[in-house]
């Protein structure tokens, strides 16, 4: 059994008396060695999901397995360090930290998992050269363009090697070049003990992942002929 992440009947809902139903009662299997896209309309949910799998957010109901471990969303200390150590997130709007310079933003996270600071700081220099910026690892987001911001991003998100890649809209606000050459970054960072998955709007990027998943009504499904599709 290849199985990464499983979920099993994961429902979310908000708004008063949690009337607006998001997500309803989906279940999935996240095989390892795969990338996932995520598409759907605006407002469907691919966001939501994103936030639960990343255990930022709590279902209403329903469970999460990770590594055959059942989430306990009471633990918010345990998960916390489970997202800082085996999750990695990329957001559509960098989500930098504007008063430390690039090469900063990346080590940090190391820090957060307990990592030594020359560990870090030799980890986070090592990926900002091979992400062709390391000359910029001294500069500050305001001082990087959307492209690089992004490679400072995935940098960041791979840092303490996760099994898991969370990214949403990654290439969204970038012109096409740049978008495909930061999805191709991101897509290298697949290994066979990992998987990524991302929402896009974008239909170009969804047709390279290996599974398209559509969210729908709340539901979750597999689009086989996605290429005809989309």
């Amino acid at each position: 059994m290849n199985s990464l992440i499983k979920i099993s009947n994961l429902s979310k809902s908000f708004g008063d008396q949690k009337k607006i139903k998001v997500l309803k009662k989906i279940s999935f299997n996240f095989k390892k060695g795969k990338i996932y896209s995520l598409m759907g309309p605006s407002g469907s949910g691919k966001t939501t999901l994103l936030n639960l799998l990343s255990l930022i957010d709590r279902p209403n109901s329903g469970s999460i397995i990770i590594q055959k471990n059942k989430i306990n969303f009471k633990e918010k200390n345990k998960n916390d360090f489970l997202r800082a150590k085996k999750i990695g997130i990329i957001y559509q709007q960098d989500n930098l930290l504007n008063d430390f310079t690039a090469l900063e933003n990346i080590y940090l996270s190391g820090l957060a998992v307990g990592e030594s600071k020359k560990y870090s700081i030799d980890r986070a220099k090592y990926l900002l050269k091979k992400f062709k910026i390391l000359n910029r690892s001294s500069h500050y987001p305001y001082q990087l363009s959307g492209g690089e911001k992004q490679r400072v991003s995935i940098a960041r998100a791979i840092i303490n090697n996760p099994e898991i890649i969370l990214a949403d809209e990654p290439t969204g606000s970038l012109d096409f070049e740049t978008a495909r050459k930061v999805f191709q970054l991101l897509r290298d960072q697949l290994n066979p003990n990992r998987i990524i998955i991302f929402a896009t709007h974008n239909r170009f990027f969804a047709k390279k992942s290996d599974y398209l998943l559509e969210i729908v009504n709340g539901s979750i499904k597999t689009v086989n002929d996605w290429h005809k599709k989309y």
